[in-house]
C-alpha cells in the first residue's frame, strides 16, 4: 500500500476510488438525471413558496427580477442540486456496499466478501437521517440567521436592501445544498475508517488541514465573518470529531 507519511487517503486507495467512480460514472449521471428531471418541476414549486412566505425575507426587503430568464436559471439550479444530492447518497451507499472489494484489489489483497444487504439499509437511513438533519438545520438556523444578517448590515449602513430573485432564492438553495451534502461527510468518513481506507490516527495529523479546509468552505457559502462560517462549517467539523470518538469506542470495545 502506498502510504507515504501525512497522507490523509492513501494513494492506492485513492486510484481505486477513482476507478470505482469512473466505472459507475453511467449509472451517476443517470440518477442525477432522474433527480434533475424530477427536481425542475418540484423547483417551480419552491420558488412560489418562497416568495409568498415571510420567514424568508425580511420586511424591509423587496425582490426584484431583473432578468426574465432568472426563473428558470433558478429551476435549473435547483434540479442540479437535487440530482448531486441524489448521485451522492447513491455512491456513499455503493461504497458501503463494495468498500472491501473495492480497496482490497487497490491493495492487491484478497476480500472476503462484499456489504451485507442490513448494513447497507442501515447506512441508507443513516444517509437520508443525516439529509433531513442538515435541511432543518438550514431552515431554522442557517439561512434565517445568515439572511438577517445580511438585511441588518445593509440597514446599518442605511442603504435600502433588494434583492435580485436570482440572488436570493439561489443563496438559499445553496445553504440547503451546502448542509445536505456537508452532514454526509462524516458518514462517508465513518465508512472510509471501517474499511481501513483512513486511520484515526490520520485525521489526527491532518486535523488542521481538514478544519482549514471546513471553515474555507463555511466562508465561501456566508459572510466572511467568523460566526457566519463557523455555522455553515462548524455541525459538519463537530459531526466528524464525534464519528472519531465513536470509531475509537467501537474499535476498542
Amino acid at each position: 500500500m502506498e502510504f507515504a507519511q501525512g497522507d490523509l487517503l492513501p494513494r492506492a486507495e485513492l486510484r481505486g476510488l477513482i476507478g470505482h467512480v469512473r466505472r459507475r460514472l453511467f449509472l451517476l449521471l443517470a440518477i442525477f438525471c432522474i433527480g434533475f428531471i424530477g427536481g425542475y418541476p418540484l423547483s417551480g414549486r419552491i420558488i412560489e413558496a418562497l416568495l409568498d412566505s415571510t420567514a424568508y425575507k425580511p420586511d424591509n426587503v423587496e425582490v426584484v427580477i431583473l432578468h426574465p430568464m432568472e426563473a428558470v436559471l433558478l429551476r435549473l439550479r435547483i434540479g442540479v442540486q437535487l440530482g448531486s444530492v441524489m448521485s451522492l447518497m447513491f455512491l456513499i451507499g455503493d461504497i458501503s456496499w463494495n468498500g472491501s472489494k473495492i480497496f482490497a484489489e487497490a491493495k492487491r489483497v484478497s476480500y472476503v466478501r462484499s456489504g451485507r444487504f442490513a448494513g447497507l439499509l442501515v447506512i441508507t437511513i443513516v444517509s437520508f437521517m443525516l439529509a433531513t438533519i442538515g435541511a432543518l438545520y438550514s431552515h431554522e438556523v442557517l439561512v434565517p440567521f445568515l439572511l438577517d444578517y445580511l438585511s441588518e448590515d445593509a440597514s446599518s449602513a442605511n442603504l435600502s436592501s433588494t434583492w435580485q430573485l436570482r440572488s436570493w432564492i439561489g443563496f438559499i438553495s445553496g445553504l440547503y445544498f451546502a448542509s445536505i451534502v456537508g452532514f454526509q461527510v462524516p458518514l462517508l468518513t465513518w465508512i472510509l475508517l471501517g474499511n481501513g481506507v483512513i486511520s484515526v490516527d490520520s485525521l489526527k495529523r491532518n486535523r488542521g488541514i481538514v478544519w482549514f479546509i471546513g471553515m474555507a468552505f463555511g466562508a465561501f457559502l456566508s459572510p466572511p465573518d467568523p460566526l457566519s462560517m463557523f455555522l455553515v462549517a462548524g455541525p459538519v467539523l463537530i459531526l466528524l470529531e464525534l464519528v472519531l470518538i465513536l470509531h475509537i469506542v467501537t474499535a476498542r470495545s
